[in-house]
């Protein structure tokens, strides 16, 4: 006779401190990026140093040669025409800029409007960081969540969950109910690397802010490459949000997304052998 399938046991798994500061960060993010995006194309060119200009030598380039759009990397040059320097609009009208309206806020051209998005919902990221900060610490979620401990930073336990990760093997039972290796790493150097970087980079690049802390300049090696660093620092930020929403999905998107409003989470129970 088979035995009574056991019954979905829910525990409460994230803080409403937690939740609120995750919704208003992704949205804060979210916005911030696609505005910057606009921003950039104002001069889609990245530069090493104090200074840079349209004559002067740039790492990166996204722009159109009038026949097609490219992304110069070095030396390097790779076509991406119809994605990126030279593409077609909604209304069929071909434009050469560097990232497509669909991708940035506001999604015509505008630069004081994307300016705007981008300085208020920096207030927004960067006073949620702060409180989170302070909060996480105080009630030790950062020590006891958070920060990786020695064991789970040896290379085999990394590899290891690597490949469970890579076969879709999440963890079960009690092991569902505490962050893994991995996710303590991104977490851990989104919070506290990536974000501060960002709006430290963004900070760097105001002459206002400049004038009252000019240590930031010689912290990051001068405004143009503190611009370069911010944009590198936005990239890896949208390459985790891609990344975390593919877990996500993959982990189970209804008990994830309903542990991040709710608080509740279904711990997932492991598979019983045939």
């Amino acid at each position: 006779m088979d035995e009574p399938a056991a019954t979905p046991r829910l525990v409460k798994r994230h803080r409403l401190s937690t939740r609120l500061w995750h919704w208003v960060n992704a949205l804060a993010v979210i916005v911030m990026l696609m505005s910057g995006l606009m921003i950039f194309n104002a001069h889609p060119r990245l530069y090493w140093g104090q200074y840079g200009a349209n004559a002067d030598p740039a790492w990166l380039q996204i722009g159109s040669d009038g026949q097609g759009g490219f992304v110069k990397l070095g030396s390097a040059r790779i076509g991406t025409t119809g994605v990126l320097g030279r593409w077609t609009d909604g209304e069929g009208r071909v434009q050469n800029r560097a990232f497509p309206g669909w991708a940035t806020i506001p999604s015509t051209y505008n630069l004081a409007a994307a300016r705007r998005w981008h300085l208020f919902f920096a207030w927004v990221l960067g006073v949620g960081l702060l409180v989170f900060l302070v909060r996480a610490v105080w009630n030790r979620h950062a020590q006891s969540d958070l920060r990786p401990r020695l064991n789970e930073l040896a290379p085999r336990h990394l590899w290891r969950e690597i490949k469970d990760h890579a076969r879709l093997r999440f963890p079960t039972g009690e092991a569902a109910l505490r962050y893994n290796s991995l996710q303590k790493l991104s977490y851990f150097g989104v919070i506290f690397i990536l974000l501060p970087l960002v709006i430290l980079t963004g900070l760097t690049m105001s002459p206002g802010v400049n004038a009252a802390w000019p240590w930031l300049l010689d912290l990051f090696g001068g405004r143009q490459s503190a611009r370069s660093i911010h944009f590198i620092a936005a990239i890896l930020l949208a390459l985790f949000l891609v990344v975390h929403v593919v877990m996500v999905v993959l982990a189970g998107p209804i008990n994830e997304l309903r542990a991040m409003i709710t608080g509740w989470y279904r711990v997932p129970q492991p598979k019983e052998a045939d």
